[in-house]
């Protein structure tokens, strides 16, 4: 109580605007008015007052010249449900494997790069990528002795700007073709321009 005894007393309500006032009477004119009650109508509008005329030089017309924009690489795309069906029911053709097992990362990233790039030339169109799930490493916390290193770097590898002109897109493997430890990874047909 004591709370609505302090407060201030309402400040003056604001006129309606030309649009308000039209948007209300077309929401009241849906409704069922009573007995003897009427529309408020609209003043006429004000004639516009012209702009003055300002000169503009015909430079100013013309349209922007837009930067061309080079177009970005193609976007990945998953592997399709029916193919990856077939994969695993060994109806679907694996067109090469590249085993990168015992390879670093200098020599793993140079066999992927030649490998896809001349699966592409000879149309293939799915490629399996064994990476291996990576072992136990050793005791110490060396980080040159850290495992799965392949199998984390590859993907990222496959997304490289470079690479999309080749890959369209790659998934891990079934449990038929090694698992978490390689990637299905599926070409684009090469431009014959």
């Amino acid at each position: 109580m004591k709370e609505l005894a302090e407060r201030s007393p309402p400040k003056r309500l604001r006129r309606l605007s030309e649009d308000e006032i039209a948007l209300w009477i077309e929401v009241a004119k849906s409704v069922k008015r009573r007995r003897g009650a009427t529309l408020p109508t609209l003043a006429a509008p004000r004639p516009a007052v012209p702009a003055p005329a300002v000169e503009v030089p015909p430079a100013a017309l013309a349209p922007a010249a837009k930067p061309r924009q080079t177009p970005g690489p193609p976007p990945l795309a998953p592997l399709d449900r029916r193919l990856k069906r077939d994969l695993a029911r060994g109806r679907a053709v694996v067109d090469g494997v590249l085993d990168l097992h015992g390879l670093n990362q200098a020599e793993a990233h140079h066999a992927l790069r030649g490998f896809l790039l001349q699966a592409q030339i000879q149309d293939f169109r799915l490629v399996i990528v064994i990476t291996g799930k990576g072992g136990r490493g050793r005791a110490d916390d060396d980080w040159l002795s850290e495992t799965g290193v392949l199998r984390r770097v590859v993907p990222h590898w496959l997304r490289e700007v470079d690479l999309r002109q080749v890959v369209l897109g790659f998934e891990e493997a079934g449990p038929a073709h090694g698992g978490a430890g390689a990637l299905y990874v599926r070409l684009r047909r090469r431009d014959r321009r």
